[in-house]
């Protein structure tokens, strides 16, 4: 008999599951197999390409930059989120009986704050692209004490958000307020999780809504002093398609996980979240993987350090390489313009 007020520390995994009505498998079902198999593959491949990314960054000097810190540390928050998805595998279907309350808090506190700390950092990239490119100022020279302080402040927030639930975030004396996808979580918890995920995507989309457009207006000026039209055009091509892929990448992934938490956060009843959750939470592991091609990949000279890397040859750079990034390089935060006021080249901005 439960009663109201009374906290239960002593209980199993399986006595929260059977409140929350969350079937609790004591065998492998073949849509668990499935899950493992799909979730080991993303795992694997989101500890592998991340590693590359930090290898790269800190292998070349040219992105011993301040932009690049923030680049490399979005690759060691999604390596976390690989690793902390590997081990919710190691210990998911039939193992999830077998854990203490402990072991049920760690598994879930590694995957919430690896995933937010990879979600922030989305962000804080987001804020830095625009602060560069509205203070007319190359993201080489960014206060490095700035995007140190932005790491930290995303660890913080992580962190805090991963740790809350185990401590006192939880609903293990308030059953009536357990969530059905997380069965020892408040539904207050997911329901928060879920709007600050949303609020996140919103103010990318102003951020780089803003970028798009500062971007385009002072180009087009630029444009009518100089017969450079089919460059204006392709430039606004190559913005419009470096924001819909970094907006569209975040939508695609984390927009079904965010709909399901809310949805349990909110306590639908007669939502059916528990038959797309793992795959919801799949798809949201594999943004660490997209963002690596997102943000690192489509840069020319990152992919260069990557085939050196993986060639496991030290080739030199060309002596006419330079040793700066010049307006035409691309950068794996998207595309270079200079844009000159009075005749004179201010700024090469950043997407």
């Amino acid at each position: 008999m439960v009663t109201m007020g009374q906290c239960y520390y002593n209980e199993t995994i399986g006595f929260f599951y059977n409140n929350s009505g969350k079937e609790l498998s004591s065998h492998w079902r073949p849509k668990d197999l499935v899950v493992v198999a799909l979730g080991l593959t993303v795992s694997v491949l989101v500890l592998l390409t991340n590693l590359l990314v930090i290898a790269a960054i800190a292998s070349n000097r040219r992105f011993h930059q301040p932009i690049y810190y923030l680049l490399g540390n979005l690759a060691a928050a999604d390596l976390f989120a690989g690793v902390a998805y590997l081990f919710l595998m190691f210990h998911t279907g039939p193992r999830t009986a077998r854990l203490s309350l402990q072991g049920w808090f760690v598994r879930q506190g590694l995957l919430d704050t690896s995933l937010t700390a990879s979600v922030a950092t989305l962000l804080a990239i987001a804020v830095e692209r625009h602060r560069s490119v509205m203070a007319v100022q190359l993201h080489s020279r960014l206060p490095p004490g700035r995007v140190i302080m932005l790491i930290v402040g995303v660890w913080v927030a992580a962190l805090g958000l991963g740790l809350l639930p185990a401590h006192s975030w939880h609903c293990l004396c308030a059953l009536d307020r357990c969530s059905r996808m997380a069965p020892l979580l408040s539904r207050s918890y997911l329901a928060v999780w879920a709007l600050s995920s949303l609020l996140v995507f919103l103010l990318m989309v102003a951020v780089y809504t803003r970028i798009f457009f500062y971007v385009r207006r002072r180009v087009q000026r630029m444009a009518e002093h100089v017969s450079c039209h089919p460059r204006y055009r392709e430039t606004t091509l190559n913005l419009v398609k470096t924001v819909v892929i970094i907006l569209g990448a975040f939508v695609v992934c984390w927009t079904p996980g965010q709909v399901v938490l809310l949805l349990d956060g909110l306590g639908c009843k007669s939502c059916n979240v528990l038959a797309v959750e793992k795959y919801f939470l799949l798809l949201a592991e594999a943004n660490s993987l997209v963002n690596a091609a997102v943000y690192s990949c489509r840069d020319a000279e990152m992919r260069r350090t990557f085939r050196r890397l993986l060639c496991c040859r030290c080739l030199r750079p060309s002596t006419h390489e330079s040793v700066r990034y010049t307006a035409s390089t691309p950068t794996g935060t998207g595309i270079r313009i200079m844009l000159p006021e009075n005749g004179h080249s201010l700024m090469d901005s950043t997407l």
